[in-house]
């Protein structure tokens, strides 16, 4: 965990326990929360991604991981695990994480982060068909 960055308002070190919903600033008591909700500016670009979540082709633009036929893009079963509202959260703390490694092996654990990683790869490196001799 990280430690407490200084206050965004009062400037009080280390105290900065919370932080605003709009613009992820820190802040350490209510009083400096009120403050800043007056004069909080929101990150445009921190704001359009909570409000919509994006999309497969977004993710991987022009299908960069398309191999064997299939584009991430088109895969219905990774497009319907991607608008889980879980599966959302934990990508993003990943994302976010300073040590991702050991984060990963912790959401491993996860059956919809590892039903996630498993359509994923089967998108990158489809099975094999076996057993059928070429024509």
């Amino acid at each position: 965990m990280r430690a407490p960055r200084p206050c965004g308002v009062c400037g009080a070190a280390g105290a900065a326990k919370y932080r605003c919903p709009r613009c992820a600033a820190g802040y350490c008591s209510v009083l400096c929360c009120r403050t800043h909700k007056e004069r909080c500016l929101p990150e445009p670009k921190r704001e359009e991604e909570r409000e919509r979540p994006a999309a497969v082709g977004q993710l991987f633009p022009g299908g960069s991981l398309n191999r064997g036929g299939q584009q991430a893009g088109e895969s219905e079963e990774l497009r319907g695990l991607l608008l889980n509202p879980h599966l959302q959260q934990l990508l993003l703390t990943v994302d976010q994480a300073e040590d991702k490694s050991s984060l990963m092996k912790k959401y491993m654990q996860e059956p919809l982060f590892v039903e996630f990683a498993d359509c994923c790869l089967r998108i990158v490196e489809p099975p094999e068909k076996e057993n059928i001799l070429p024509e």
